[in-house]
């Protein structure tokens, strides 16, 4: 029993527990030769991290498969890539907003939320629609089309959380109109500000904070 299998084994409990110490606990009921007893607080605190931090890390980790099953997308394509990630998320879509919010937490616990997670999170999933679609650009050219590509996610991510039946068309339309969102986002800074914004939103609108 390693920490992560354990770990991999605590992803599909995320659809009972959410993103909580509890499915991280209850992970060794799924080993080949489950426990009889769940972990205990503190076992779960040794494998994983104190308090939060044991949920950030299942979330890191959930976030990982997340995006290596785009893989799986039926056609090697941005959209199918993107729309296969989308859908990675409805499982879990009623836990995603806290979980969200949680990484974007900043470690002292105040204002203003912090934008990294946000953005690592936009660029790894543009980053594999690329990979997955061939796409061998290099240079400025790289740097552009991926920061179109993750502000059209993070942008359809944040509609999916608040419109998930509308969610891939949503996406359609922004991928149909990229040209104009990448002539928006061409400075680094304007796009860090987008994913920040879009984020800040997803909280906010379900009253996350």
């Amino acid at each position: 029993m390693s920490r992560a299998q354990l770990l991999q084994l605590a992803l599909p409990l995320v659809q009972t527990y959410g993103f909580t110490r509890a499915a991280l606990s209850h992970s060794v009921f799924r080993l080949p030769r489950p426990h009889s007893e769940q972990l205990s607080e503190s076992a779960v605190t040794a494998l994983f991290g104190n308090g939060n931090d044991a949920r950030k890390t299942l979330i890191d980790a959930w976030l990982d498969d997340a995006r290596n099953q785009m893989k799986a997308a039926p056609e090697p394509t941005i959209k199918a890539a993107l729309s296969h990630r989308l859908k990675q998320n409805e499982p879990v879509l009623q836990f995603l907003p806290e979980a969200l919010a949680l990484l974007a937490s900043p470690t002292n616990g105040l204002p203003p939320l912090d934008p990294v997670p946000a953005l690592k999170h936009a660029g790894s999933v543009a980053d594999e629609a690329c990979h997955i679609a061939g796409d061998h650009t290099v240079g400025l050219v790289w740097y552009g089309r991926r920061a179109t590509l993750g502000a059209v996610y993070a942008a359809a991510e944040l509609h999916q959380l608040n419109s998930s039946t509308t969610a891939y068309e949503f996406l359609d339309s922004l991928l149909n109109s990229s040209g104009r969102v990448e002539s928006a986002l061409q400075d680094a800074t304007v796009f860090t500000g987008y994913i920040g914004r879009s984020w800040a939103g997803i909280l906010k609108s379900r009253s996350v904070f």
